[in-house]
């Protein structure tokens, strides 16, 4: 049988198939899922009984709560440098396979280094230097094997993307507390370094099949030179830009207060912020020195920068599940036999039955019996208020709980169906979302700032933890009733309630657009 394609250059067809070379790169990501996910996922329980013994009793968990959430810091700043490196210089499948091997070394780091600090942060360093600098080259990789003639087919495989990330992250959750408790923390963190091995084999297994688009070579028109321009063009985007910089500068100055982890992403988030802000205001009287073509690339990025901003509550609430939620599930009754990390596995099991469920199910529904279609943005929208939703419900299992009544850790499945039911609507949609918005010279950069959203998102809770250890704070909530934790729970709810309702209003508002490569 023929393989259909399309009639002309551009044209899709419907029955065009899927490219072949897309299976060694889901083998590769469902193996460096489990990877990941095995050893995150058991990170917080091993830092409150094992690594971090030396501090009081009472500061453990607040302790492992900033160890876990700078770790998820680092693996969604790295980002930044791994695309940057691919879009460059050495592009996409380089950049993924030698920085899979840091990735390797990093694990044997967890697995020999149980009882030694320092390198046991070291493994962790090297982890998230290899898992972010490969995250977003990966998405952007995906999307490199498509063109105009069979892009449709691209919104199935970043499903089936996101399906396997899943599949990988449930196996991890569901096996890796089991074989923490009763192997140890070297076995443990041992067979995700295996996995993350076999990840590396397959993807160097299939080199000679994969669509390699070349890094993109210095550019004087690109998204740096024409923001520059813009910059300098005029007093007030230049005013603003400085003030960035000065909050940078402030924020380092607090060092000693704040830690350097808070200081340096808070600096990176007010330089990119104002900066934005400045380049926006005058970005026309850039177009004397640079084409209308790129100069139009740059306000999209500068656009959809402003979407990914408004996700970050988002990303502040689902990486808690790994800690502000364990943490909780540890005051529950559960089975002897059962670990309060193993509850995070529902939410890839629910992630894999949610995605064929709402591409099959929920959106035609939608679409045919009430005449909603369900655009990628819309999706994150109600994504962001589902979390918010999840978030209000342990709010109040919280509240039970610091009155002194226990329950079983079932009753936990509700806000993770809420908040997996956001992710499915938030994450999955916005990789998507983010390759084809993206201008072919910036797609890795532009998915590296999707991946940053994370950073600043993991940036929230640590102002937040950081937060309540003040007397004035703890004093204000205090009076309201409530404990400290369940306090943060609502905050964190009405945080997210407030971004959705931004994102909603911006959305309306937003102009699409179609940046995947002609055929």
């Amino acid at each position: 049988m023929s393989i259909p394609t399309a009639s002309n250059g551009t044209t899709p067809a419907p029955q065009v198939p899927i490219p072949r070379q897309i299976s060694y790169i889901i083998g590769n990501e469902g193996c460096e899922r489990f990877s990941f996910y095995g050893m995150r996922n058991i990170l917080t329980v091993f830092l409150v009984s094992s690594l971090l013994m030396h501090l009081p009793e009472a500061d453990r968990a607040s302790g492992a709560k900033d160890v876990f959430h700078t770790f998820v810091i680092g693996v969604y700043f790295f980002p930044l440098l791994g695309g940057w490196l691919a879009d460059r210089f050495f592009g996409k499948y380089n950049v993924i396979f030698w920085l899979s091997l840091l990735y390797c070394a990093g694990h044997l780091c967890l697995a020999l280094f149980e009882n030694n600090r320092t390198g046991f942060y070291t493994g962790l360093g090297l982890i998230a230097l290899g898992s972010g600098g490969i995250k977003p080259c990966v998405s952007a990789f995906v999307g490199d094997q498509f063109d105009q003639t069979n892009k449709h087919r691209a919104k199935v495989v970043f499903d089936a993307f996101y399906w396997i990330i899943n599949f990988g992250s449930f196996f991890a959750s569901l096996l890796m507390p089991i074989f923490l408790r009763n192997y140890g923390p070297a076995v443990a963190f041992g067979i995700p370094g295996a996995l993350m091995f076999i990840a590396t084999i397959i993807l160097w297994a299939g080199r000679r099949h994969y669509v390699m688009v070349p890094p993109t070579p210095p550019n004087p028109d690109s998204f740096l030179s024409v923001s520059r321009t813009a910059l300098l063009a005029g007093k007030p985007g230049l005013a603003l830009a400085l003030v960035g910089f000065v909050v940078g500068l402030v924020a380092f100055a607090l060092i000693p207060t704040i830690g350097f982890v808070i200081a340096f992403c808070t600096a990176l988030v007010a330089v990119v912020a104002f900066g934005g802000l400045g380049v926006w205001w005058q970005l026309d009287a850039a177009r004397s020195r640079h084409p209308a073509e790129a100069v139009e690339g740059v306000r999209s990025v500068l656009r959809v920068l402003v979407l990914f901003a408004l996700v970050t509550p988002f990303w502040s609430l689902f990486d808690q599940k790994a800690s502000t939620w364990v943490l909780q599930a540890n005051e529950m009754t559960k089975p002897a036999w059962f670990e309060s990390s193993q509850m995070q596995a529902l939410n890839p099991m629910l992630v894999m039955l949610l995605i064929p469920f709402n591409n099959l199910v929920l959106y035609p529904t939608l679409r045919r019996y009430f005449g909603i279609e369900m655009t990628a943005l819309r999706r994150m929208t109600a994504g962001i208020v589902f979390s918010a939703l999840s978030w209000v419900v342990v709010g109040w299992m919280q509240v039970v709980l610091d009155g002194g009544q226990t329950f079983s850790i079932t009753w936990q499945i509700l806000p993770y169906a809420l908040l997996t039911l956001g992710e499915v609507l938030v994450s999955a949609t916005g990789l998507e979302f983010a390759y084809s918005q993206a201008p072919q010279a910036m797609k890795g950069v532009l998915m590296s700032f999707w991946l940053l959203s994370v950073t600043v998102g993991n940036l929230w809770v640590l102002v937040v933890n950081a937060g309540v250890k003040n007397a004035v704070v703890t004093d204000f909530i205090a009076s309201t009733g409530f404990g400290v934790t369940a306090f943060q729970m609502f905050f964190f709810a009405g945080f997210a309630f407030v971004a959705a309702l931004i994102f909603g209003l911006c959305a309306r508002n937003y102009r699409t657009v179609d940046h995947y490569r002609k055929a």
